[in-house]
């Protein structure tokens, strides 16, 4: 595939296996028609937002190629969810995995069900150290502000803690 977009997704999981969640997601990306998996960030543990009583996450990034296009990636990327057994129940709250379309190309979408780049993305830390480290340089085209800009001006605290020994599982 060598027309497409780039992509980049927020993987997440708070239940079981959050590491292997995670990977397994990764894993049935990569075998959906239209999509490539480029590169991968480490995954790293961070504090729940929003609904704190919770069990810490596991997030990592991964940068894609897509022939799909915006709605229809996302609708891929609910598919894999669903797969793998995702509750859609209360907002913020534990999950077996999540799959966010953080950034689409220079894409900027508002549409009913469909927000690109994602609506929270400058305000997470959870987000942002992860796709630093693999696309520092990355323009938010809301803001215009690099990837590194955005984490070195962001006012959230919550922890994010390079899970030991796991670099790069996706791989």
């Amino acid at each position: 595939m060598d027309d497409g977009v780039i992509c980049f997704l927020g993987i997440g999981s708070n239940i079981g296996d959050a590491a292997a969640n995670c990977a397994a997601a990764v894993k049935r990306i990569s075998d959906v028609d239209g999509v490539r998996v480029l590169r991968c960030s480490s995954l790293y543990e961070t504090e729940p937002v929003g609904f704190e009583e919770q069990d810490w996450f596991v997030n990592g990034v991964i940068e894609i190629r897509t022939m799909l296009g915006p709605r229809a990636l996302m609708n891929a990327m609910q598919g894999v969810e669903d797969e793998m057994g995702r509750n859609r129940g209360e907002k913020w709250g534990p999950r077996i995995i999540d799959i966010d379309i953080l950034l689409y190309w220079q894409a900027v979408i508002k549409e009913e069900g469909l927000a690109i780049p994602h609506a929270e993305l400058h305000k997470r830390r959870f987000a942002l150290v992860p796709l630093n480290e693999i696309a520092s340089c990355a323009i938010h085209p809301s803001f215009g502000v690099s990837i590194k800009g955005l984490l070195d001006r962001l006012q959230d605290k919550n922890k994010v803690e390079w899970l030991s020994g796991k670099d790069r599982p996706f791989v």
